[in-house]
């Protein structure tokens, strides 16, 4: 097992609920704050310098039904547009309800000159990652669909990088759901969350309740060959919410629930990395891991801290919201 260290504590006035990451084109740190403890500080993307220093990037532009942002999964495009999961369904509030959003930013000096809505009408866009000129979107929950065993249902979802303006029905026939899974796990009714390419194109998506890792293979035309449970073990691996792979071809994963980091190998065998007791986080412990990325040679992971009752570790929120540091 691996001990965390301190990353970096975040600016209250500026974060309370760190989730996804990515690496700018000037190798910074960027981190998406969606902020849903407290929506009086608006939603954000932040950057990290070497040094650890934070500041705020920009502001995430607004809904203009709900007045708020929800920014959680991000990426950077070939172009260096940025990609956001508005994921306004994480909220909770009946306006929000399948008003998620795919975002394509384009920042200059430190401002948004355009923004282009992707796709709208989600019910709750989470992870994306981008290849090939297209991005892919995990939306974890498809309650519109009935599955005939009565559990739920989540998907991916595949759309071109210039593609914009797309309604999103949030059944089984959008023509731009890639695949669907099913969770098993009736007492974690939460679905596709995190998700990862190997350098061969395969797809990794994180089944959140399930705690298993899916492996997503394609015929050459872009189609999907097969979607199976590639890594499980409930005694390693509680819930797979962000994850990333290393040059060894070697996972990480964020166990929301379990406070830990579970690393998943080529093979498929899971083993728990890191584990950390409740806490706030403020030593370096790892305090509801939502998002883990190899950066400068190390594992960065923000801390959620946010979400209690059965099944997870964590109790509490605290300020200031953290953000931990591991050896690979």
């Amino acid at each position: 097992m691996n001990t965390p260290r301190l990353f970096t504590l975040l600016p209250e006035e500026l974060v309370t609920t760190p989730d996804g990451m990515a690496i700018a084109a000037d190798g910074e740190l960027v981190l998406s704050c969606p902020n849903f403890a407290d929506h009086s500080r608006p939603a954000c993307l932040v950057k990290i310098n070497a040094n650890h220093q934070v500041r705020k990037w920009v502001d995430v532009p607004v809904h203009p039904d709900t007045g708020i942002a929800c920014p959680m999964g991000i990426a950077f495009g070939p172009d260096g547009d940025i990609y956001v999961c508005d994921n306004q369904g994480w909220s909770g509030s009946p306006e929000g309800s399948f008003q998620g959003r795919i975002l394509r930013l384009r920042i200059e000096n430190d401002q948004v000159v355009s923004t282009t809505i992707v796709a709208q009408g989600m019910e709750h866009p989470n992870g994306i990652r981008i290849r090939d000129g297209y991005m892919y979107v995990t939306q974890s929950v498809l309650t519109k669909v009935q599955d005939p065993t009565g559990l739920l249902r989540s998907c991916v979802y595949r759309f071109g990088l210039d593609e914009e303006g797309i309604q999103i029905h949030n059944n089984l026939d959008d023509p731009h759901m890639l695949t669907s899974l099913l969770t098993l796990n009736e007492n974690d009714q939460y679905g596709a969350d995190g998700i990862e390419f190997d350098p061969q194109g395969n797809l990794y998506v994180g089944n959140f309740g399930d705690g298993a890792v899916h492996k997503i293979t394609f015929h050459p035309d872009g189609s999907v060959k097969d979607n199976v449970v590639w890594a499980k073990n409930p005694e390693q691996l509680q819930t797979t919410d962000g994850m990333v792979m290393d040059e060894a071809g070697n996972l990480y994963i964020a166990d929301f629930s379990a406070n830990a980091i579970a690393k998943v190998y080529p093979d498929g065998t899971v083993e728990r990395y890191a584990q950390s007791p409740d806490s706030d986080g403020f030593q370096g412990e790892l305090d509801q891991p939502s998002e883990p990325i190899i950066w400068n040679g190390k594992l960065i992971v923000s801390c959620f801290d946010l979400v209690t009752g059965p099944g997870k570790v964590n109790t509490k929120h605290e300020l200031p919201a953290t953000m931990s540091e591991l050896d690979l």
